[in-house]
């Protein structure tokens, strides 16, 4: 139930991005490790707290991810070319940051400290780790601020709607273009402060980014494209699943659950537990 809350965060950007933009940006997970990375920087360096670290970041990645949003328009889907080569775009954003962050700090396991890392509140029986519980409950009110962003702004409902009827959207008085320049970098920033919650879990490397590809997309379409509340459910389900799977057959298990619950999610219902 904890990791559904961390995978709901994680999974925030690419359901905006993918579920309502209808943008296949493969490179979300490097920009959640790019997060992790510029958390643990700070942290060993001044002792920043993790997650004010990663709020702290979130202007920055949001810039980031309009720059890089404006960048692809420009070249790909301006011209129509985003179903190929803006894919092949985003590989590339991909490859190329985990490498530079191969380069920069190699392949050892980073990780950050803070005072609630390893301990853990007592609930009966029942020990619950800091390091699990904060994520979770970051991780839920970034889900709530999102959904009610969305259903109660001007932005927010314009992004609902430019994936539908962009000329709609153009009689009244918003830019397509500037509205998912909005949303994308909304997506990059929710990435970002998403690593920092990862890095407060476990130690990453620059390869981290493999491990959460399939979590996220597996979580936008079984939730439902677009759905942010569903986006919540289907993480809490995949948590479940991973931790029983886990328990029972082994680590490796775990992430194999995630691309079965795609493939049967995508068979027996593509749009998804809560999708239109």
């Amino acid at each position: 139930m904890l990791v559904g809350g961390f995978y709901a965060a994680v999974s925030l950007g690419i359901s905006l991005v993918f579920g309502l933009l209808d943008i296949a940006n493969i490179a979300q997970p490097a920009f959640l490790i790019l997060g992790a990375y510029a958390t643990y920087v700070v942290n060993s360096s001044f002792g920043l707290d993790p997650i004010a670290t990663g709020i702290l970041f979130t202007p920055l990645f949001y810039l980031l991810g309009a720059v890089v949003y404006r960048v692809y328009y420009a070249a790909f889907e301006r011209r129509g070319d985003e179903a190929l080569r803006g894919l092949v775009f985003f590989f590339g954003l991909l490859f190329i940051m985990e490498v530079s962050l191969s380069l920069k700090y190699g392949v050892d396991y980073r990780l950050v400290e803070a005072p609630y890392i390893g301990k853990s509140i007592e609930l009966g029986v029942v020990g619950i780790a800091y390091r699990l519980l904060v994520p979770c409950v970051v991780g839920l009110v970034m889900t709530g601020a999102l959904y009610l962003f969305l259903g109660r702004t001007f932005y927010g409902r314009a992004i609902m709607a430019v994936s539908q009827d962009s000329g709609a959207l153009r009689l009244m008085g918003a830019d397509p273009v500037r509205i998912k320049t909005v949303a994308f970098g909304i997506g990059i920033a929710a990435a970002s402060l998403a690593g920092a919650l990862l890095i407060t879990i476990a130690p990453v490397v620059p390869s981290s980014d493999r491990d959460y590809i399939g979590r996220m997309f597996a979580i936008t379409v079984l939730g439902g494209m677009g759905s942010i509340g569903g986006t919540l459910v289907a993480a809490i389900i995949l948590g479940v699943i991973e931790s029983l799977m886990g328990t029972f057959f082994g680590p490796s298990w775990a992430l194999a659950a995630s691309f079965g619950i795609l493939l049967i999610a995508l068979a027996v219902r593509p749009a998804g537990l809560f999708g239109r």
